[in-house]
């Protein structure tokens, strides 16, 4: 029973971090975190599949082994943070929630500039 529940969460945070790809309120990297650590306790299949054949294999296994994010993914995150913020804050029509648009904006944009970045050569002695 714990193993299906752990299932069902698992592929529940890999749709949401899909969504959260393009929707700009909705964090991608901990449900992410959150699928490989359901799928490791409950399917080795599942959390293989994510590892190496999903879309966003290569930066998981990279936290795993780094803690860090891969080169080149932390400018491709902040202007893609941009972007769709900037989107959401042109089709809001309504002040408060430009303003709190745009100070989630700046906090994940802060949380994003202060994760490291290592780049797997650097690594290797």
């Amino acid at each position: 029973m714990q193993r299906t529940i752990l299932i069902i969460i698992g592929w529940l945070a890999v749709v949401l971090a899909t969504l959260g790809v393009v929707l700009p309120l909705l964090p991608t990297t901990p449900f992410l975190l959150l699928a490989a650590w359901c799928f490791a306790r409950s399917s080795p299949r599942f959390h293989y599949w994510l590892l190496y054949r999903s879309w966003f294999g290569g930066y998981l296994r990279h936290w795993q082994a780094h803690r860090a994010l891969p080169a080149g993914a932390k400018p491709k995150a902040l202007i893609f943070i941009v972007l769709t913020f900037a989107v959401s804050v042109y089709l809001v029509n309504i002040v408060w929630v430009r303003l709190f648009l745009l100070a989630m904006m700046c906090a994940l944009l802060f949380f994003m500039w202060r994760m490291p970045v290592v780049d797997e050569k650097q690594q290797k002695p």
